[in-house]
């Protein structure tokens, strides 16, 4: 128990100094600039301490549960004794007995970003500027599909050893080709999908599943191999975003069809 006081103390210390700056600079601009009194002033004061505590236990919640949970699953789902069934196995370097991680990295990646705050409050305002015409649940499942993928792909990177840049390079050839044909009023909103996936649920679990990973895998290095699943997780949004844009454009167009040829018949 003291432990874990002393790491809470220490962890809120930290990020009050981490705040105040950007406190520092908000107070700065409103009196100093606008030269406004700071509306509110006693309700602003009660949300600032609440994200500081809030931040304070999610940072000490990600130390003591998140990552070593993360390290633990890719640990144990490597295992040679259960990719095998044999007891004493050796290390399996082969990329196809890894498919329980692939799947495991893929569910990860789906429920951190269905959990995610970021996304939840782009798909609000994505929501409510599109007067409707932008479902939230159906964007949150399309953004939270592609981190799927992106996260089962970047596990069979790790595992496999192949190049990070390979995969980079041709999925940002596939969303400059989308680009061009999907239609505009959603194309900053999926460029902003990939963004919002890199946040406080999903990029803690899913860098502790990376390093683990590395680190049960022969072969692998944690600091050239580790890293980079986050750039998965950002890259696939995008082209799924899109994706359910220029399905949902086809579906409509096809169903106008159906309608003007019922009408003139």
């Amino acid at each position: 128990m003291q432990v874990f006081l002393l790491q809470l103390v220490t962890t809120l210390l930290l990020t009050i100094r981490d705040v105040l700056p950007i406190i520092a600079l908000i107070v700065g601009f409103q009196i100093f600039v606008l030269r406004q009194p700071i509306p509110r002033l006693s309700r602003v004061v009660v949300g600032v301490v609440y994200v500081i505590v809030g931040l304070a236990l999610f940072l000490v919640g990600l130390e003591m549960a998140l990552f070593p949970l993360g390290k633990t699953m890719a640990a144990q789902l490597s295992n040679p004794e259960f990719l095998t069934g044999i007891p004493g196995a050796p290390p399996v370097a082969d990329w196809t007995a890894y498919s329980w991680i692939y799947l495991f990295a893929a569910m990860v990646g789906f429920a951190t970003t269905i959990a995610e705050p970021s996304l939840m409050a782009v798909a609000y305002k994505a929501h409510e500027v599109s007067a409707g015409t932008i479902d939230r649940f159906g964007l949150r499942i399309s953004v939270a599909i592609g981190v799927a993928l992106g996260i089962g792909i970047g596990a069979f990177r790790i595992v496999h050893g192949s190049p990070l840049y390979i995969y980079i390079l041709i999925g940002y050839i596939i969303v400059l080709v989308q680009t061009i044909f999907a239609p505009k009023k959603i194309i900053a909103l999926a460029y902003d999908s990939g963004g919002v996936t890199t946040s406080t649920v999903t990029v803690p679990i899913v860098a502790a599943l990376g390093l683990g990973l590395s680190e049960a895998v022969p072969g692998r290095d944690p600091a050239l191999d580790g890293f980079g699943l986050i750039a998965f997780a950002s890259l696939f949004p995008i082209i799924t975003v899109l994706g359910y844009a220029q399905h949902a454009g086809w579906r409509r167009r096809r169903l106008m069809k159906k309608v003007t040829r019922e009408a003139v018949a």
